[in-house]
């Protein structure tokens, strides 16, 4: 063994020296613009940008909504969400198959032991010097491919690169999720905000009726107006009752999203109460530069690495062109005897080289190689395809997040003004001056532009959570 020692660390040495045939890897070409189109000036400290780095963490930057409810349940994601648990077996997966893949860099090391007894045929004379006899055996073999061609590095950096994007995969499912929690949860507030807007006209509407069913009793209105009184209430009350449909949907999904049951999973009402001049506040959210999102983007990080990874897939595919070399050893004992199976005499050992070289296949390897081009060419568009996405959601959320400021500007505008002319319309009809449908179409108005203005503000503070996301998260610094 003393002799077999220096050839056994020759060939492990050997392949440190061997052929890669990868293509050298370069990040995928993309054209990056300067700037975002429609990013505003940020005050300085408002908001703090991500290290760009894809595998950073992302930060607690649901805080900035100042929200102890919201607050409360993005904590109970890291640790329930399933979509999340689901996410880090794969991780693990993935990791479990690096060093699966770089088991193969060293050598296969077995023991082997058995005794039997067996009994030989009696009908064939002179071939076996006993019919019946014990034999003994132990062994230890040694098996090792030298990697001369770079197959198995290869496959151990396609292993690490697809354990690197998994990995990315998780942050990016971790980021989704707390982003759709905080969506989820603003558009609840919206349909709380809603809830109450059509409560109150609900109940305006009772009183509304009273006023009209009086009037008609004292002939001072006509059958019309107690219809049309009637008909609006009942239109109030049927929204109402969609509006609280829509919200008990939304609350079943954020139970899902903190792994609770949806039939014992609440969340108390609270309306969005707008602040002096009339606008829920929204936090300044600088998007950095464009170049930056190609780092800061887990999703990003995850396709390129899935480019790395096809990269080396091509290497592993030419590598089957050439022989698979394997040094191959065994040292153990032999005997009839169990006394003896350690003497000397029952010392069995052997050594050397084997090699197994492709000649005909039908064009496999050729088909094998081109496999893994073509699924490099798809890696890398794909990677495009997600860069160019990542742009995008950053200008939709931007635009959206500007115009929906301006449309709650107009929206609160509307609502007062709507207000001032639904009033004005009830002193007219209770002074019996106006019919009631003089009030009918001021109140519908009234209605909707509150309902619009819910729903503006709901959606703002979804386009922020949007915008956070579409950025790769952060914190407030």
């Amino acid at each position: 063994m003393r002799r077999l020692a220096p050839l056994l660390a020759g060939a492990v040495l050997l392949p440190l020296a061997g052929c890669n045939f990868a293509p050298p890897y370069h990040r995928p070409a993309m054209q990056v613009p300067a700037s975002y189109q429609d990013a505003q000036p940020v005050a300085s400290g408002a908001w703090k940008v991500a290290t760009p780095d894809d595998a950073a963490p992302r930060g607690e930057w649901w805080r900035l909504f100042d929200d102890d409810e919201l607050n409360a349940l993005e904590a109970r994601v890291e640790s329930a969400n399933q979509d999340i648990a689901a996410a880090v077996a794969r991780y693990d997966e993935a990791r479990a198959a690096v060093s699966a893949a770089q088991a193969q860099l060293f050598p296969t090391i077995n023991a082997n032991a058995s005794g039997e007894r067996e009994q030989n045929s009696k009908t064939v004379p002179n071939v076996y010097p006993k019919n019946l006899y014990n034999e003994y055996t132990y062994n230890a073999d040694f098996s090792y491919e030298l990697d001369l061609w770079g197959r198995v590095r290869n496959a151990v950096a396609q292993a690490r690169a697809l354990a690197s994007a998994s990995k990315a995969d998780l942050a990016t499912m971790d980021l989704d999720s707390h982003a759709e929690l905080a969506t989820d949860f603003f558009a609840l507030r919206g349909d709380d905000t809603a809830i109450s807007v059509l409560t109150q006209t609900v109940s305006a509407d009772q009183k509304a009726l009273t006023v009209v069913q009086n009037r008609f009793n004292n002939g001072d209105a006509a059958e019309g107006d107690l219809d049309q009184s009637q008909a609006q209430l009942a239109d109030a009350q049927t929204q109402e009752a969609d509006e609280r449909s829509q919200r008990a949907a939304m609350e079943h999904a954020i139970a899902i999203l903190v792994g609770a049951s949806a039939a014992q999973f609440t969340i108390p009402p609270a309306p969005l109460k707008p602040a002096d001049p009339g606008a829920i506040p929204v936090p300044a959210i600088d998007p950095g530069i464009p170049s930056e999102l190609l780092e800061r983007r887990p999703d990003v990080a995850a396709a390129e690495r899935r480019v790395i990874a096809a990269n080396a897939n091509i290497g592993i595919a030419r590598a089957a062109y050439f022989p698979t070399i394997s040094l191959n050893a065994l040292f153990g004992g032999q005997s009839a005897s169990l006394g003896d199976l350690f003497a000397a005499p029952s010392r069995i050992w052997s050594f050397g080289p084997s090699i197994s070289q492709p000649l005909f296949e039908g064009g496999a390897l050729d088909a094998a190689t081109a496999t893994a081009r073509a699924e490099r060419a798809e890696a890398i568009a794909d990677y495009r395809n997600t860069v160019l996405g990542a742009f995008r959601d950053v200008e939709d959320n931007l635009v959206t997040l500007q115009e929906l400021q301006q449309e709650n500007a107009t929206a609160a505008i509307a609502a007062k003004d709507e207000q001032k002319a639904y009033n004005q319309a009830q002193n007219l009809y209770q002074g019996g001056v106006d019919t009631y449908l003089d009030v009918l179409v001021p109140q519908t108005n009234e209605l909707q532009a509150q309902l619009t203005l819910a729903n503006v503000e709901a959606r703002r503070l979804e386009t922020s959570v949007l915008l956070i996301k579409a950025v790769g998260g952060g914190w407030k610094g």
